[in-house]
């Protein structure tokens, strides 16, 4: 069966880089055999992503973040977190200067506009060519707004390639509060969303609160998109989408990128206590959540890949049928036996958000 181009809209490549200090250009046994004696973070040894498992699972085309926090006064993160937006910027700028080796290695190229996604596109449907011999492109996105010291350095951060923002990430942040918080967006992030529109910027509504949600929504006029999110009628906590929040991304015309977190595909699912094998969480879970929002939709060209993958976990909090990234390519299958058409597998795969680009860029 041909296989299929795929675009994933979620991965915390330079996060994994630089603060796990993973060569994501070298095989992944390699990467989980250095880490194996290591034990300061829960997946050592777990990883799932690095560049060759990409081009081993077709995956040429990724939304890419930055990713650094700010620690609110006297509390604490896990991850990428500092104490000052000074030093969450120079965070993002490290993890900036490893995307621009890559690229001067080859390993990746950036895409900030048409004529750069067409002409990868040509690359990666040139067949003459071994795809492990072709470039992942990437797409700069930033996770949290934080690490923007002010308004200003968002002008910067375009003129650098950054191409979509979300405004909040976990706890509460300068822009707007996130993941497991309530309240709406700070002065400051609604300043920041009237900027991100005049320069026509993707706004990623992913761990916003309900209210900040709301917000957003109502404010925003340019494209908006949920790069990875899953559904709240399944997992019935604040990190996933209502069916109102859904009908509302659908008449703005969004896409919503299904994740792989095991919490956020089933939820029996508790951090660093169960066991994804023990519960059968498998890849085909995700499909539940795809038809959900299908159903909603009247269509497939509104779900697609946002997986989250080594997102701060590996495959102790993944599918247990899915030993790396390169098993996104399962679905093709998985779809097909839960009835979806070809077309459906192509819109999943990469048609709906290059659709996406192509209205929100043209």
């Amino acid at each position: 069966m041909n296989r299929h181009l795929i675009f994933d809209a979620h991965l915390d490549l330079a996060m994994n880089a630089i603060e796990w200090n993973r060569d994501l250009s070298r095989p992944i046994d390699e990467i989980r055999l250095r880490e194996m004696n290591l034990r300061d973070k829960n997946d050592r040894g777990k990883g799932t992503v690095c560049l060759p498992e990409l081009r081993k699972g077709k995956i040429g085309l990724v939304v890419a973040t930055q990713l650094s926090r700010v620690n609110a006064a006297g509390g604490t993160l896990p991850g990428s977190s500092w104490n000052s937006p000074q030093q969450a910027w120079a965070m993002t700028q490290a993890q900036l200067a490893w995307y621009r080796e890559m690229e001067a290695i080859g390993e990746m190229v950036q895409i900030t506009n048409l004529k750069q996604l067409d002409a990868h596109l040509v690359l990666w449907n040139d067949e003459s060519l071994p795809d492990d011999r072709k470039p992942i492109g990437y797409m700069l996105s930033l996770e949290g707004a934080d690490s923007l010291v002010d308004i200003s350095y968002l002008h910067k951060a375009y003129a650098y390639g950054l191409r979509a923002v979300g405004i909040s990430h976990f706890a509460n942040g300068r822009y707007a509060p996130g993941t497991k918080m309530e309240g709406p967006l700070t002065p400051q992030g609604v300043e920041l969303v009237r900027e991100m529109n005049k320069l026509n910027m993707i706004l990623d509504v992913t761990h916003l609160t309900d209210e900040g949600f709301t917000q957003v929504m109502d404010l925003y006029d340019g494209p908006v998109w949920a790069s990875h999110h899953n559904v709240r009628k399944i997992v019935p906590t604040q990190r996933q989408l209502t069916d109102e929040q859904i009908k509302l991304l659908i008449e703005k015309g969004a896409v919503i990128g299904g994740m792989l977190d095991c919490w956020a595909m089933d939820n029996r699912f508790i951090d660093m206590v169960s066991d994804p094998w023990q519960l059968n969480i498998r890849l085909e879970n995700l499909v539940d959540h795809w038809d959900h929002i299908c159903q909603i939709a009247g269509n497939s060209e509104h779900v697609a890949f946002g997986t989250d993958l080594d997102g701060n976990f590996g495959t102790e909090q993944s599918p247990w049928d899915m030993n790396s990234i390169a098993d996104l390519q399962k679905y093709h299958q998985i779809l097909l036996r839960r009835g979806y058409k070809e077309q459906d597998v192509e819109n999943i795969f990469n048609k709906n958000w290059l659709r996406f680009l192509r209205k929100a860029w043209e």
